[in-house]
Order: C-alpha cells, then sequence, then structure tokens
C-alpha cells in the first residue's frame, strides 16, 4: 500500500504531534475440508491446497508486502494452522478487527462447503433462505430452533466484515463455495478429480418440506432479467468492500487438480487458482480487470455450471495497490541445484521452455548473456539450466551478471481439443464410432481415456431424455438435467457408425473453434491501444441506449438489443472486428471496419432471439492499421452452430494468420511473441452474456 514520505527535518513542535501509524495488510484465511459430522463421501480435498497457495502468495509474491504475522491461517490439513471451527473462526474476525485500524486492508478467504437452510429471519432474505459456510464442526438441523448447528450463516459474515470496516479497513473477501444447484456426475474426472463445493440441505438433515415452506415465502422479483441477490452482503463500517463469489445462490462450483497436465498438481477449488494465476501474471489490475480476466479463462477451461459474482468498489487496484504492467521476467537466483526463479506454474512456466538471461531487468532480448532451459518447475519455484540457444553458447554460471532477469520469450497456446471417452460399458455402435473418429480426426482433436484431463467429455446416460446418443459435457463431466435441451448430443439409432462419427467429428471441430478462439483472447487482452469500448443496451420497454455492466454478466431476453460504442484515441488508425459466440458455438461476425483517430463507431449488433439461450459471449478484436492499407477483416473465423440433437487461402495479416490457426489451421500449437517493438499489440476483448427466456 502506498504511504507517504515522511521528511527528515522535523520542527521541536512536530515532535510532539503522533504521527499516523502506518497502514499494515492482514490476511484472514479459512478452508474447510474434513468435516466431523459429515461422511466421508462429503469431504474435499481443495480447500487447504487453497489455503496454502494463497498464503504464500500473499507473503512471497504479492504486490504489497503481508508479513507473516499477518496472515492467519485456519485450515484442517495445513501444517501450523488453526482449527476452522464455528468459535475459531468468529475468534478469527475478533483478533483482527483489534489490530486493524483505518487505512488498513484485509483479505478475506473462504474455501468450503457452502449450503442453505429456511432462513432464521425470513424479512432479512428475499429468497427465504439463509446461505452458509460450513466450518469442520458443523452439526445438524435442529428442527426445535429452526436452524443448523454451528453453522455460519450469511447474515453473521457479513457483520463480521462490518466489523473489520468499522475500523476504517478495506476488506476484499473471496468465496470459494457454493451453496446450491442441481447437477448430476454423467462422466468421471480423473480419479474422481472434480468435485463439487456445495452439500445438499439434505445431508444436514435439514427436511424437504421445511425448505419447500421457506421457498414459498420469497420476495424475488420475477424479472428475468435479474441476478439473484449477492449471498455475502458486506455490513456497514466506513472502509471500502470487494466481494467475488465463485458462484451465484443457485450454481455449484468445482474443485479439480491443478494445473493442467502439471506433474505433482493437486485439487484446488477452480476459482481461487484461477483468481491467482491471473494476478501471479498481471498483478496491477484493478479488481474490474481481474474479474473480466477470470470469466474469460473461465471460458476457456469449458466451465458451464458456474457465474462468479464481483461486487463492491471494483475499479480500485487489488489489495488497494497500484497499476502495473503484465510479468514476463523474474530475478535469477543461484540456489543449491543451480539458477533458480521464484515463479513457476502459476505464472505459466513450464518445463523445457528456453527463457532468455538477460543482465538487467531494462535490457532488451537481443541483449541476452545467454538462454536456459525450464528443467523443473512447481506452482512457485522454477529451476534452470543454461542451454546453447539463438547463436549463443551455454552460459557459464559464475559469468552470469548479478541482478540478472530470466523472461519468457513466448507464451504457447495449445489449439488441441482433448475429448474424454465414455467410462463403462457402452453399446457396440459408440465403440466403432469413437474407434473411426479417432483415425479420422485430425491432430487438434484428441481422444483421451475416460476419466483423463478433458476440455469436452463423453457420456452415454441411458436414463436421460435421449437414451441412445452420444453427450458432449463440460470437462468437468458434471450435467445439467434442467439444460438438457441446451447440451449437445448425437443419436446413433439407425446410423451406421461412420455417419455418427461424422457428425460427431463436425460438433467437435466446430466446439473447438470457438474454445480456441477464446483461448487467443489471454494472449492478447493486455494491450496499450487507447481505445474506449463500451457495450450498450436497449429493450422494448427501455428505449434509450444504456451501458451494460460486463463484468456482472448481464441477462438479457429476446427482442433485447446490442450495441457497440468504441472510439479511437491512438494517433494512428485501427480497425475494429466483432464476432459473436453463441451458448451453441455459432460463431457470427458482424462488423469489420476503420476508426481513423478520433473517431466513434456507433453500431447496433444483434437482437437476442429465441433459437438458443444460455452463456454468449461478445468478442471485439481490435488492430493497429498502418495508413492505405486494406482493413483487417476476419469475418472467415464465422460458423453455424453445433445443432443440440443431430443426428482458396486468404492473404493474411500475421495476426490473421494466427487467428486462422487457432481454429481453421492444422497446428496443434502456436507461440506469441512477448516482445515486440513496432508498436500497441492487437486486442481480442471478450464480454458475456447470458441469454434466458422472458416471461
Amino acid at each position: 500500500m502506498g504511504r507517504a514520505v515522511l521528511r527528515p527535518a522535523l520542527t521541536a513542535l512536530s515532535l510532539l504531534v503522533p504521527l499516523p501509524a502506518l497502514a499494515e495488510n492482514f490476511a484472514l484465511l479459512i478452508g474447510a475440508s474434513t468435516y466431523d459430522n459429515l461422511e466421508e463421501r462429503y469431504w474435499l480435498q481443495g480447500p487447504a491446497n487453497d489455503v496454502a497457495l494463497v498464503r504464500t502468495y500473499l507473503t512471497d509474491s504479492a504486490p504489497v508486502p503481508f508479513a507473516a504475522d499477518n496472515v492467519t491461517v485456519l485450515a484442517d490439513g495445513v501444517e501450523g494452522a488453526g482449527r476452522p471451527t464455528l468459535q475459531g473462526i468468529r475468534d478469527g474476525f475478533a483478533a483482527m478487527a483489534a489490530r486493524v485500524g483505518p487505512g488498513d486492508f484485509v483479505y478475506l478467504h473462504f474455501s468450503g462447503h457452502g449450503t442453505q437452510a429456511p432462513a432464521l429471519h425470513p424479512e432479512t432474505e428475499e429468497d427465504g433462505l439463509d446461505e452458509m459456510f460450513l466450518p469442520v464442526d458443523i452439526g445438524a438441523w435442529d428442527d426445535s430452533v429452526g436452524s443448523v448447528e454451528n453453522a455460519l450463516v450469511d447474515d453473521e459474515i457479513g457483520v463480521l466484515i462490518g466489523s473489520l470496516r468499522a475500523k476504517g479497513a478495506t476488506v476484499w473477501a473471496v468465496f470459494d463455495a457454493c451453496h446450491s444447484g442441481t447437477v448430476t456426475r454423467a462422466a468421471p474426472a480423473d480419479g474422481e478429480e472434480v468435485r463439487m463445493r456445495k452439500l445438499d440441505p439434505s445431508a444436514l438433515g435439514v427436511p424437504d418440506s421445511a425448505m419447500a415452506d421457506a421457498e414459498a415465502t420469497s420476495r424475488a422479483l420475477p424479472d428475468p432479467r435479474a441476478r439473484p441477490a449477492s449471498p455475502v452482503e458486506g455490513g456497514n463500517g466506513d472502509g471500502a468492500f470487494i466481494a467475488f463469489f465463485a458462484a451465484q445462490t443457485t450454481e455449484t462450483t468445482p474443485e479439480k487438480r491443478l494445473p493442467r497436465g502439471a506433474p505433482g498438481r493437486v485439487s484446488q477449488g477452480v476459482f481461487t487458482y484461477t483468481i491467482f494465476e491471473t494476478l501471479a501474471e498481471n498483478p496491477g489490475v484493478t479488481y474490474r480487470q481481474l474479474g473480466q480476466e477470470v470469466l474469460r479463462k473461465y471460458a476457456v477451461q469449458n466451465l458451464a455450471l458456474s457465474t462468479p459474482m464481483f461486487e463492491g468498489d471494483l475499479d480500485g487496484y487489488v489489495f488497494s495497490g497500484e497499476a502495473g504492467e503484465q510479468i514476463h521476467q523474474w530475478p535469477v537466483r543461484e540456489g543449491a541445484f543451480g539458477l533458480t526463479l521464484r515463479a513457476g506454474q502459476l505464472q505459466h512456466i513450464a518445463e523445457g521452455e528456453i527463457v532468455a538471461l538477460l543482465p538487467t531487468a531494462a535490457s532488451a532480448v537481443s541483449d541476452a548473456v545467454g538462454y536456459a532451459k525450464v528443467t523443473f518447475t512447481d506452482t512457485f519455484t522454477s529451476e534452470l539450466e543454461p542451454v546453447a540457444h539463438a547463436g549463443l553458447p551455454a552460459l557459464d554460471v559464475a559469468e552470469l551478471p548479478k541482478g540478472s532477469y530470466a523472461r519468457k520469450l513466448a507464451d504457447v497456446v495449445d489449439f488441441t481439443l482433448r475429448v474424454a471417452r465414455p467410462d463403462g460399458d457402452v453399446p457396440a455402435v459408440v465403440t466403432a464410432t469413437l474407434d473411426l473418429l479417432e483415425q479420422d480426426a485430425g491432430g487438434r482433436l484428441v481422444l483421451v481415456p475416460a476419466g483423463a484431463d478433458a476440455d469436452v467429455r463423453l457420456a452415454v446416460m441411458p436414463d436421460s431424455t435421449r437414451p441412445d446418443a452420444i453427450w458432449l459435457l463440460p470437462g468437468t463431466g458434471y450435467f445439467e438435467p434442467s439444460k438438457a435441451a441446451q447440451t449437445p448430443s448425437v443419436g446413433t439409432t439407425d446410423r451406421q457408425p461412420a455417419e455418427v462419427a461424422a457428425l460427431m467429428q463436425d460438433s467437435l471441430e466446430r466446439m473447438g473453434r470457438a474454445i480456441n478462439l477464446l483461448r487467443m483472447g489471454g494472449q492478447y487482452s493486455d494491450t496499450d491501444l487507447n481505445v474506449d469500448l463500451r457495450l450498450q443496451t436497449k429493450t422494448r420497454q427501455q428505449r434509450d441506449l444504456r451501458d451494460l455492466d460486463t463484468v456482472a454478466v448481464p441477462v438479457l431476453v429476446p427482442d433485447d438489443q446490442v450495441h457497440v460504442l468504441a472510439q479511437n484515441n491512438e494517433a494512428f488508425p485501427v480497425d475494429a472486428n466483432v464476432l459473436h459466440i453463441g451458448s451453441d458455438y455459432a460463431i457470427t461476425h458482424f462488423y469489420s471496419g476503420r476508426l481513423q483517430p478520433g473517431d466513434t463507431l456507433k453500431k447496433g449488433l444483434f437482437r437476442i432471439t429465441d433459437e438458443a439461450f444460455g452463456r454468449d459471449r461478445v468478442v471485439v478484436i481490435l488492430t493497429p492499421a498502418e495508413p492505405q492499407s486494406a482493413i483487417e477483416d476476419l469475418r472467415f473465423l464465422g460458423q453455424s452452430a453445433v445443432e443440440v440433437m443431430r443426428g482458396g487461402a486468404a492473404q493474411d495479416s500475421s495476426f490473421a494468420a494466427s487467428l486462422r490457426n487457432a481454429g481453421f489451421g492444422q497446428v496443434t500449437r502456436g507461440a506469441v511473441a512477448l516482445e515486440d517493438d513496432s508498436g500497441p499489440a492487437p486486442a481480442i476483448l471478450q464480454f458475456d452474456i447470458d441469454t434466458v427466456a422472458g416471461n
């Protein structure tokens, strides 16, 4: 946190005036994994790992200092931590409230199970239900008092947070838990690697009749555009409050083994890992920018189950810090095993990667004194070995200048779509279909065994609405019965395996193209292009255009319109392309054109229809342009939808070529250079929108 600098010359009078205490940073990290009174099948694996990751980040890597003594850990399975019982959590808040003061910053983290129960005070809850975080000593429902023993209820969490804000502290709270949702496991995931962080109220003995009675008191407005209310309010106080929730109150949120494909990966909350992976790459962001990048990464991971919520003072910088640039380099240290970095998998450093060794942080790659290969990496550290590369011999470690840095040369984008086979005994036509698909699929489509890490999981569900079909599920392997009509599947009845395989390949390639376009967005989201961009909407009832709060994932209904407003503040032309990726994986190109310096683009893009409902995305691609050059036209990215139920080379710019490879070429991996002195890089900006049926 920034502080005023005191001048060394002090008058005698000023020495008598008490000076304000320097502001400090505090954290309370809570992770509940194993529950004293619940069956082991309800236990979690990830919360302890979440807390360990967050603690290490805060004390070793955060852009503002967190003294180890100021970080309190309540987590079972973490050495030296206190137990996250209800009383332990209350005591942790009380101890912190006694220490914080005006200007201090407090980070709160909750990882574990959530659930719902009839509200103790129904007048305070629109839906008639209390949201609860479950401490490890959670008990059972007590019908005599109408509550769950030892539950940490949303109202109490708000009071506890308010006790910190009342002291003048800024509070950022992250809740990696969920409270509701109806999903079933339809495909296995790597030794039960994916678990949902929500507990059905019945597991705590809450009667179905009590839940029904509580829900009958709901005062929620029937506005289809309305989002569920915030699971937790931040109480009152002078300090600012920011809250990140892994899911809405009607959804689930997963934990799985991360990072993908890495040796030694462990179960982590997907929400927790995504937040801190983003901060490790770019710590100097606002809460709003962080939320937008989390949404983009969720899209790439094909996580259709969760809609994270971001509320509060989102335009401040994370940890009350300052703006900063994306980090692609780190100081080189000499360790017991040679050269080391305090950066690892969280910063997207991979074993086998080549990095440049630079004499200073400001040096260009052309000034490299040598190169090194990453021989080992874990979450926060890497080990390097000098190698001959790019015409330079392997550097003698003794000759490495003091203060040297290792810089990434490129970010590698994996264009493959990993598809997991169905589990168990399946009809012969399905086996024959998948064998043909594996033979005919190109290098970008890879079939892996059931349960292996995958982007898409195939399932045969005899009890579903289409028992003959092969279902194409998200990478979690979970299926939402209420959304069966929106989930792609390919029927096999009265079809030969070759016909089914052709339909499967077509559907999977369309899904892969849409996902790869979003993957490319991660490489071009950090740009210096000075272009103001807003999405706007108008409805039949409200004819005036209004801005969409894109970090909140706005909800639109049929006949709502989406418009774009952009202004080029650069001294050179910028080309703009606007695309829409539907929940059915259709990619529609709506606009391509050039904005001259000072130009403003005002354009209606599309109207919501009732053809498909779900998570849609607007993708805006901005590219710097040379005067008198051809306009960058990316309409070749368009494709028709993946049916839910279904039985000549252009001269591209280098940027357009990378997009073509992402979805339409044959390469399986692409590298995006990190150092380019030719001017501002292109930008790919993604905005999520949910479409639902109207009243």
